[in-house]
């Protein structure tokens, strides 16, 4: 019988962070049966090993309503769930969208995984696809950040990230689900990253997530790594540069996400958090 564990990722607490679910043993599973798993627990995404033995797995990564390339939460929450259950170090984990390193630390009982993704880069948002993504979103050109300027960025998967001018236009989200979720097909988005920028290194996230058929997810690993690949590209924080993201706050799910970026340019940006299994 398949083991189905749930654990929130980037917290301490189950109340907080993002819920994944995570299959440490997917052998014998079929497409069909990992979609329907991921569909049964409901959650944003779930994460389904493959142990190879030899210190590495393989991963799929599935939602709701289809699989993804890459998630980052789910990663984390699973590399935490194998160190219990295995030991800490480090597990090389073979996803579609390439491999990723997942480093493990013990410290007085609190397991952190440190995951480092694959080369990011990112991509110009033409000013007609701005434009839809603004009005599909009740956003409008003056809501935005001058400093920060909008882009698709990917590290694993594509996400176009908006910077609020103010915490109250980020605190604000209301959009038709349907709508975006069709303009985010058509370009296979994967999640909107949205932030406001608290100070030098800090910021506070959104992630509106149709396609995973939830309204917003609460801790995004794979874009807040994606958005440290485009604060190195454009140059927007001194390099080398350790941020901290806080999402989930605004939907009474805090998690808090530590974002390494290294200075030299192509190099994996690493996403760190702790993770905890929550009750049945």
């Amino acid at each position: 019988m398949t083991e189905i564990l749930r654990y929130a990722a980037f917290s301490a607490n189950p109340q907080g962070g993002n819920p994944a679910g995570v299959v440490l043993d997917a052998r014998g599973l079929d497409d069909t049966a990992m979609q329907t798993i991921a569909a049964e627990v409901g959650f944003s995404e779930s994460a389904f090993l493959i142990d190879r033995g030899d210190g590495s797995s393989d991963v799929r990564y599935f939602s709701p309503l289809a699989e993804v390339p890459f998630c980052g939460h789910a990663t984390i929450a699973a590399a935490v769930a194998y160190a219990e259950r295995h030991g800490t170090g480090t597990l090389t984990m073979s996803t579609r969208a390439g491999p990723v390193v997942v480093a493990t630390t013990d410290r007085d009982g609190t397991i952190t995984a440190r995951s480092t993704s694959v080369p990011p880069r990112s991509a110009a948002l033409r000013d007609d696809d701005l434009s839809l993504l603004l009005a599909t979103l009740d956003w409008d050109a003056l809501d935005l950040d001058p400093a920060m300027p909008p882009r698709v960025a990917y590290a694993g998967a594509w996400h176009p990230i908006l910077a609020a001018e103010t915490r109250g236009r980020l605190a604000d989200l209301q959009y038709n689900m349907a709508a975006l979720g069709a303009l985010m097909a058509h370009h296979e988005w994967t999640t909107i990253h949205l932030v406001w920028r608290q100070s030098a290194t800090v910021f506070h996230a959104r992630n509106p997530f149709p396609p995973g058929g939830v309204y917003e997810d609460p801790a995004t690993g794979a874009a807040a790594a994606a958005f440290g690949g485009y604060l190195r590209e454009l140059r927007l924080i001194p390099l080398p540069a350790t941020i901290t993201i806080h999402q989930g706050d605004d939907m009474g799910r805090p998690g808090l996400l530590t974002v390494d970026i290294p200075a030299e340019t192509g190099t994996g940006i690493s996403v760190s958090g702790t993770a905890v299994a929550m009750p049945e």
